[in-house]
């Protein structure tokens, strides 16, 4: 028990950990009203919501974002621009609580400590133009950023990250290109300079990522509850532009039990550094969305065992020419997590993908074209 609570950041099984702010203000909601009538369910459907805030004045929306911040910046189907004003009421008060534990004599040195770093952290999401469709501080924590204009966008990409996407990795200064945020700003980017300027870019670090080094990381119990949560997501997405899929390492496999659930909107799925998709092929996926594949020479993930043993492993290599997806070239990208790297032919090819230019792609060294049928094509199934 004291080994636990050290860990946590706290020194004695006295002190208990502060109330979880989120699911307070679940159970305040639930006993709320606006003009009237009782607040929509949490996991009422995205249009139910969306009609219910139809049915509100702007200040009747604006009241309720201030009030329940942490659920309306959470709550699929909300009006994007009320989210995003949600999410910095709430990294506000998040702040606060983190500046305040950063003193908690109940809290070891290490728990002070790691409150500071997200203390930071928040203060950084809450910079001016920042656009966080998603917020929740609780336990490592969950996030999701917007690039550009989602609401008039041509062409939305997101970008599903792998192992470690907590909140103090959402973002880094050093390896920045491999964090969640830095993955969509180049991402981003690089969809513009290839002709797609009316993109926007999510980083979506919204569901609860394994630890590097734990069992769940080799097993899909957490991908198959990402699934759930990206699905939501992508079908809560405002408009009907085309959306595209990138998916890192474990998020491959979360963005692969997916699959056959997301919504047709959905034209291409594309995987980095991946371990499996849990499929042996593009067929188990049942998607219509194009699949494609790419991992760098010195990639490590090549040399995980791609197997499928009940609920440990993933399945076949997506690059494997017998998986069947459309493999890209990942030029000189280095190691594990340098797929979104400007400069790197990996990031133009994947730009290329999320801006709908598949007729420009490269494909991997050594295939005419990328299998099972030329993906070059523009209308290619």
């Amino acid at each position: 028990m004291f080994v636990v609570l050290v860990t946590a950041g706290w020194l004695s099984s006295r002190a208990e950990p502060p109330p979880d702010a989120y699911e307070q203000e679940l159970s305040a909601w639930e006993r709320g009203h606006a003009a009237g009538e009782p607040l929509p369910e949490p996991d009422t459907s995205p249009a139910r919501v969306a009609d219910f805030f139809a049915g509100l004045t702007t200040a009747q929306q604006r009241r309720l974002a201030e009030r329940y911040p942490l659920v309306v910046g959470n709550l699929s189907g909300a009006p994007v621009q009320l989210r995003y004003e949600a999410n910095r009421h709430a990294l506000a008060e998040a702040v606060a609580a983190e500046r305040a534990r950063m003193t908690d004599e109940r809290l070891s040195p290490a728990g002070q400590q790691e409150a500071g770093r997200r203390m930071h952290r928040f203060e950084s999401m809450l910079a001016e133009g920042r656009q966080i469709l998603s917020f929740d501080p609780t336990g490592r924590g969950r996030a999701a950023e917007v690039m550009g204009d989602l609401e008039t966008a041509d062409r939305i990409s997101v970008v599903v990250p792998g192992v470690d996407s907590g909140l103090l990795n959402f973002e880094r200064t050093a390896r920045r290109y491999s964090a969640p945020v830095g993955m969509a700003e180049a991402l981003y980017e690089e969809e513009r300079a290839v002709g797609g300027e009316s993109t926007a870019v999510i980083a979506w670090a919204d569901y609860d990522s394994p630890p590097t080094i734990a069992m769940s990381a080799a097993t899909a119990e957490l991908a198959t509850a990402g699934a759930d949560r990206l699905v939501e997501a992508v079908g809560a997405l405002p408009g009907e532009a085309p959306v595209a899929l990138f998916c890192h390492s474990y998020g491959s496999v979360v963005c692969g039990v997916a699959a056959s659930e997301l919504t047709e909107r959905v034209t291409d799925i594309a995987v980095a550094g991946s371990p499996g998709m849990r499929a042996s092929g593009v067929g188990d996926l049942d998607t219509s969305a194009r699949v494609w594949a790419i991992r760098a020479d010195d990639d490590w993930i090549e040399d995980v065992p791609h197997m499928e043993i009940g609920p440990i492993g993933f399945g076949r290599d997506p690059v494997t020419p017998a998986f069947g997806a459309r493999l890209l070239d990942a030029g000189d990208a280095e190691g594990h997590s340098g797929y979104f790297s400007p400069g790197e032919a990996s990031l133009t090819n994947l730009a290329r993908v999320g801006a709908g230019a598949v007729d420009d792609v490269t494909c991997a060294p050594g295939v005419r074209s990328c299998a099972p049928i030329d993906p070059c094509a523009a209308h290619a199934t």
